[in-house]
């Protein structure tokens, strides 16, 4: 099938559909049985991820049994500060964990020479993706934004207030600048490599976005995903590019505007109502279903799937959730989803 054909690369050249494509984030992994079968073949996570034979089957696995329109690349967003040199491990039951950046010498110690080797694993997921997709299924290549991804190399991990990386951008921004150009490039230079083996377009998740106030939101987030941007569009003029600043509140008009990305994806707390005023007559947009309705599926989910349908099927749109999957959501939800959004004009 054509590219000009899938669904999803139309949501995002701009037409608006009757029926409009679906994925959702975190559509591979432990919500389905067959993923943790596939998981239990190795320990190690991030050994998962850099395996093509698995993370090719994991891709794959949620596209075979739900038919999305969209198959997301089964990798982390971890694996470049882990190319760059950081230490990054999973630990079981906490999530990730990295060796924190606290001094100017733990930034010197990164190292962008080695990152295309080190990420040699993902770029063949890619290639053998490319190959072996279903017809209509459109192949999405991701990277963790910039600040995202810095805030989980200074904290070590996750955190609740992101206080060592908010702390480090105001008390020395000049410093916290060469961190974030370092994976300005990387990340452009990673998503490049990801197309050219295939992928048809590309999402940065900027899970972390809003925690930045207003100033440090359009230095932090909008200015790094503006860049990677305008440097994947100079070597590929028509490459769709989606960003999710998630929490990003009444900035995602601005995000939208001035990142020049092709799609932003909205999280639960924006109104379907306001995202077709204000953001859909820029660009195509993505969402937003929570995904505790997905939980709890029935009545509530058609209700809450309609809603969304309602206010933005007229124009570009992607149905997604606000984030991903969560590991509980019975597999027969999902596919009740997928059936009523495939019917189109809600009832």
């Amino acid at each position: 099938m054509a590219k000009s054909e899938k669904k999803l690369l139309r949501a995002l050249a701009g037409e608006t559909q009757k029926v409009p494509p679906i994925w959702l984030m975190r559509q591979a992994g432990r919500h389905l049985p067959e993923y943790r079968e596939l998981r239990a073949q190795e320990k190690n996570f991030l050994d998962f991820c850099y395996n093509p034979e698995l993370a090719v089957q994991a891709t794959l696995q949620p596209v075979e049994r739900y038919g999305m329109d969209g198959a997301i690349l089964f990798s982390d967003i971890l694996v470049i500060p882990h190319a760059l040199g950081q230490k990054v491990w999973f630990a079981e039951g906490e999530g990730p964990k990295l060796e924190p950046l606290r001094t100017t010498q733990d930034l010197e110690k990164l190292d962008a020479g080695p990152l295309h080797e080190h990420l040699q694993p993902v770029y063949e997921t890619v290639q053998q993706l490319s190959g072996a997709l279903p017809e209509g299924a459109a192949l999405i290549g991701f990277a963790g934004a910039p600040w995202t991804v810095a805030t989980y190399m200074i904290e070590g991990g996750a955190s609740r207030d992101y206080r060592n990386a908010r702390g480090w951008a105001y008390r020395r921004p000049d410093e916290f600048q060469r961190l974030m150009d370092l994976l300005i490039q990387a990340t452009a230079d990673y998503l490049i490599a990801q197309v050219e083996r295939g992928a048809e377009a590309v999402q940065l998740f900027d899970s972390w976005a809003g925690v930045l106030p207003p100033a440090q939101f359009r230095q932090w987030s909008i200015r790094p995903i503006r860049e990677i941007t305008q440097r994947l569009k100079e070597k590929f003029p028509d490459i769709p590019v989606i960003g999710f600043p998630r929490g990003a509140g009444l900035l995602y008009e601005e995000f939208a505007r001035e990142t020049s990305v092709d799609c932003v994806s909205i999280d639960g707390n924006i109104a379907p109502g306001w995202a077709r005023d204000n953001l859909q007559t820029q660009c195509c947009v993505q969402g937003n279903l929570d995904n505790l309705v997905l939980i709890e599926g029935g009545d509530l989910l058609d209700a809450e799937t309609n809603q969304i349908l309602q206010a933005l099927i007229g124009g570009p749109f992607i149905f997604n959730l606000g984030h991903g999957i969560l590991p509980e959501t019975p597999p027969e939800h999902v596919e009740r989803l997928v059936r009523r959004v495939r019917a189109g004009t809600p009832l």
